[in-house]
């Protein structure tokens, strides 16, 4: 299934979506008044009342995507983003060829979190904070979408607490990531997250998670990898960011991001307001947001 947020007359719904047709489905169509307020809501559910659910079939009552204002799928997450820095061996290697960094080999998952108020929409404006950095990034990645609690989960059966999976733009100010240190503060401004355009369930990528992410700017291709790339693989950072600690459903976990970054290169390609960044993955689909100042 595709599960996406969106507006529709002022109104925020979410709904099952047939993106091939160009329709939604909203969720009251589909589930009825008892259906859960938000996609939140639904993934909090999902495991223990909903999963036995069939997918609805197009009628009068649903809409055209064109007519809705597409949301992140999880507008407002409860706890942060929780981020996996240096994941792919080959944005290891540039960021440490350009003098961004020492580090050459990543022996444990580098965590970190953005905070809630950075989600953006999959299609919408970024506003670049130039008052605040002159050095914006882009960052394409795979986003897991975590479907029920658990703590202590074993490597083996970590994907059973996946519900899914979306695109994510982890846009980073790389002055404030060095001024600072740490990278929350350069990772958290304001709209620095766009994502989406939905959430595909784990059934329909199957395992191993092996999907092709490309980045563009301006059209210009500037990141092609595959997850099968990463360092550490899913069933691994979940594992190991549950020791000692409990994931939620809707917790959401972005990957990591492969070379190409616009720091990787020399001299750098960071973005300027009028930048078009555009990320696509496989089965998945792709978002496109625009920068402003």
């Amino acid at each position: 299934m595709k599960l996406a947020s969106f507006e529709f007359k002022g109104q925020r719904d979410w709904g099952f979506v047939k993106p091939e047709l160009g329709l939604i489905c909203p969720s009251k169509v589909w589930l009825g008044e008892d259906a859960p307020e938000s996609l939140l809501e639904f993934i909090e559910l999902y495991h223990e009342r909903l999963s036995s659910l069939k997918e609805p079939s197009p009628n009068e009552f649903w809409l055209k995507l064109e007519q809705v204002h597409i949301l992140a799928p999880i507008p407002n997450p409860v706890r942060n983003i929780f981020c996996v820095g240096k994941n792919y061996q080959d944005h290891v290697s540039e960021m440490a060829k350009v003098g961004h960094s020492k580090e050459t080999e990543i022996v444990h998952p580098h965590f970190f979190t953005k905070a809630t108020n950075a989600i953006n929409g999959p299609y919408s404006k970024v506003y670049m904070h130039p008052n605040v950095t002159r050095q914006v990034d882009y960052e394409g990645e795979l986003a897991v979408i975590i479907g029920k609690r658990g703590i202590n989960i074993a490597e083996e059966v970590a994907f059973e607490y996946v519900f899914g999976y979306t695109i994510l733009n982890d846009l980073t100010a790389r002055d404030l990531q060095k001024n600072h240190v740490q990278w929350f503060k350069g990772k958290s401004l304001d709209g620095f997250c766009p994502m989406g355009p939905w959430i595909v369930t784990k059934d329909e990528i199957g395992y191993p998670v092996e999907l092709e992410i490309r980045t563009w700017v301006n059209g210009e291709l500037r990141q092609h990898s595959n997850t099968k790339h990463m360092i550490f693989d899913i069933a691994k950072l979940i594992s190991i960011l549950s020791q000692g600690m409990t994931l939620e459903p809707g917790d959401i976990l972005a990957t990591g991001t492969p070379s190409g970054v616009g720091m990787g290169f020399n001299p750098p390609k960071l973005l300027k307001p009028g930048d078009a960044v555009r990320i696509e993955i496989e089965k998945i689909g792709y978002i496109e947001n625009e920068m402003y100042a």
